[in-house]
């Protein structure tokens, strides 16, 4: 059994350069793996490991410029859920987009789990998933609108196309660890939007905490790591990532005629060129030949 800790925190690095390879080491030294995200406005990933490795690193982090109350999430994982520890440099840690967004200075209400429901089922509230169009087709809240975006970047042209039909509600975002909501909420302030809410350790803390007789969430949680899913409780989910455009899918869907294994599936088959299949069917058999060797890939991981 491992432990996958989720991890996020806004604040001013002035050089995340220095601060990568000294956090690259103390995880690799710990039997690490994950990936994390450093950019001059903080740190954000999910790393796995032993609690007390984990800790270790957690440690560090806290030591970092403002990061010392830094909030995290921790659910279990049967296997381990990534193959490798990577720490990357980035313009944002979760890419928005828009220059003038700074989570640091304002962002929306939270609102606790256990308050969530009521919430959300007033009659005066527009519930709306930022998360991925690929991540909210396996599960989101009970009646929220699905903005239907590829990437978070794409989300404040959504807005501004669709702002007049929330005109006199309030709004209450919700993400899967509530970093995009840090930064959406912010921004919508920033368009004039008053009320304005978001889901306090997004859905994973709500999964965790809301009895299932009780909730309102209805699917699974897509999450960034080889678990691909998980549910109520966080336990893990039946969805497997398809290796060749990294949506998810079911044990079942394997057996459909567009599946094949890191070449396509019933979500990609129509988007990618025949020379694009080639390449990943070349791909794939680099992978097996790997693994007879008992050696790990790099586009496997």
């Amino acid at each position: 059994m491992f432990t996958c800790r989720a991890l996020y925190h806004f604040a001013r690095f002035d050089d995340p350069a220095a601060l990568r390879g000294p956090l690259l080491q103390l995880c690799e030294d710990n039997g690490i793996t994950g990936s994390l995200l450093l950019a001059q406005e903080g740190i954000n990933g999910t790393i796995a490991g032993t609690l007390s490795g984990l800790d270790r690193v957690l440690a560090h982090i806290r030591a970092l410029p403002g990061c010392d109350d830094i909030a995290w999430k921790d659910s279990p994982a049967a296997e381990q859920p990534f193959r490798r520890m990577k720490v990357r440099l980035k313009r944002e840690i979760v890419t928005m987009g828009q220059p003038d967004v700074d989570p640091t200075c304002k962002v929306g209400r939270y609102v606790e789990p256990e308050d969530w429901n009521e919430l959300i089922l007033a009659p005066d509230v527009a519930v709306i998933d930022t998360r991925n169009d690929y991540e909210v087709a396996i599960g989101t809240f009970r009646g929220a609108v699905d903005p239907g975006t590829e990437s978070f970047r794409d989300f404040p042209a959504w807005w501004k196309a669709n702002k007049d039909r929330f005109h006199n509600k309030r709004i209450a975002m919700f993400c899967t660890g509530g970093i995009r909501c840090e930064k959406s909420t912010n921004w919508l302030l920033s368009q004039g939007v008053e009320d304005v809410f978001h889901l306090k350790g997004g859905i994973l803390r709500y999964l965790e905490e809301v009895p299932e007789e009780d909730s309102t969430w209805e699917g699974d949680c897509f999450v960034f790591d080889g678990r691909v899913s998980v549910g109520h409780g966080l336990k893990e989910g039946p969805h497997l990532l398809c290796h060749a455009c990294r949506r998810p899918i079911l044990p079942e869907d394997r057996a459909r005629p567009e599946y094949e294994d890191g070449v396509s599936c019933h979500h990609c088959v129509g988007e990618t060129s025949e020379a694009d299949k080639a390449r990943f069917r070349e791909r794939q058999k680099q992978i097996r030949l790997a693994e007879t060797r008992g050696e790990e890939h790099l586009r496997s991981a």
